[in-house]
């Protein structure tokens, strides 16, 4: 079975990226795999096909790889095309960023009526959702991979595709690598960072500060009188994020670690992952901290809620309930029921294996290309 992968590119700390470097690991020897890409800088022990048209800007960036990427997979004669991007020429495609006008819908929540104006009128913005339109009334396009019931529900709702053509499939993780065991360094990675074992510690893991929540984190942190947070990821507009922590008061209590190349130890170290992401289809994150036996709290619009319950292994809130997020995050980090929302957490996500996704991927191929 040859199956063509597509990707624009790869990067180290992107969720998407890593998900299709692990989906390609797992399907090594089961299937012949082709990943079409811009570029692609982690290992590939398979055949990678350079697909990198001149570009100036990122309309034309995606504009140009779409067209060419089509063009090459009409020379090359594939089982199956994947694609992991909005691109029409595909029989099979992973909505692993979700859909593009719920995305906007939801960051509109945020915006001033100027800059919702800007974001209307922005040609990339018109392009995607022109690019998404086409894709899903592509008469090639068999199946579509969603990672959460949310982003299913959504391309149903939006497009009207048949329950047939959509499929939930988890995006798996490693929980041998992330596992409860990684508590043993607690103190020593705590000490790292200048705090004792007894501080509330939250965990805020992602880049793009915005969709990713982190202005509601540190307004719901700034109402308890104590907690540490630590931020793990990258945002253009950092800068901005440290001078809101300044004004709320949280200087001492608020560190910007910047992207890292290993978060397990800090999920060893903290007390919940906070995330209450404006739009985010399943973060990555979520199941790895939950792997590692950390409640995660998070938002209504991110996939990973739909794993969690409330007081169980977690906590689930609107993205600006900044009140209640408050109180959601006091509440992971009592001591009383923390033990409880660890074991838990770990406990939902034991059976999403990598093992598992794989073979649900497999299957999927088989089925498709009978």
């Amino acid at each position: 079975m040859s199956v063509a992968l597509i990707r624009q590119r790869y990067a180290g700390d992107g969720g998407a990226e890593r998900f299709v470097a692990r989906l390609l690991e797992g399907l090594r020897g089961r299937a012949q795999l082709t990943l079409i890409t811009r570029e692609w800088t982690a290992a590939a022990g398979f055949e990678v096909l350079a697909c990198n048209p001149f570009y100036f800007g990122r309309l034309w960036r995606d504009w140009s790889f779409a067209r060419d990427v089509c063009h090459l997979v009409e020379t090359r004669r594939f089982d199956l095309v994947q694609s992991h991007e909005r691109i029409a020429c595909c029989d099979l495609y992973r909505a692993g960023d979700g859909l593009h006008r719920e995305w906007l819908k939801n960051r509109a929540r945020v915006l001033s009526p100027l800059a919702r104006l800007g974001v209307a009128l922005n040609p990339w913005h018109r392009y995607v959702l022109a690019a998404e339109e086409k894709l899903f009334r592509s008469p090639r396009l068999k199946a579509v991979v969603c990672n959460s019931r949310m982003v299913r529900d959504e391309i149903k709702r939006n497009f009207g595709l048949p329950d047939g053509k959509l499929h939930v499939i988890y995006s798996g993780v490693d929980t041998a690598a992330y596992h409860p065991d990684l508590k043993r360094s607690r103190a020593e990675v705590r000490a790292s960072v200048g705090l004792s074992a007894e501080v509330p510690l939250y965990l805020f893991v992602g880049s793009g500060f915005e969709r990713k929540g982190l202005a509601a984190v540190l307004r719901a942190l700034a109402h308890l009188p104590d907690g540490h947070l630590l931020v793990i990821g990258r945002d253009r507009h950092a800068a901005r994020y440290r001078r809101l922590a300044e004004d709320l008061g949280l200087g001492a209590r608020v560190q910007f670690l910047g992207a890292l190349p290993d978060v397990k130890p800090y999920y060893g170290a903290a007390d919940c992952l906070i995330l209450p992401t404006l739009y985010d289809p399943f973060p990555n994150v979520a199941l790895e901290a939950m792997a590692s036996g950390l409640p995660v709290v998070t938002s209504t619009t991110s996939g990973a809620a739909e794993l969690i319950e409330n007081g169980r292994n977690g906590y689930v809130c609107d993205a600006l309930d900044v009140e209640t997020l408050s109180m959601h995050l006091r509440a992971a980090a009592d001591p009383a029921r923390h033990a409880v929302l660890c074991a838990q957490a770990r406990k939902t996500v034991e059976p999403l294996t990598l093992t598992a996704a794989s073979r649900q991927w497999l299957e999927l191929y088989e089925n498709l290309t009978r």
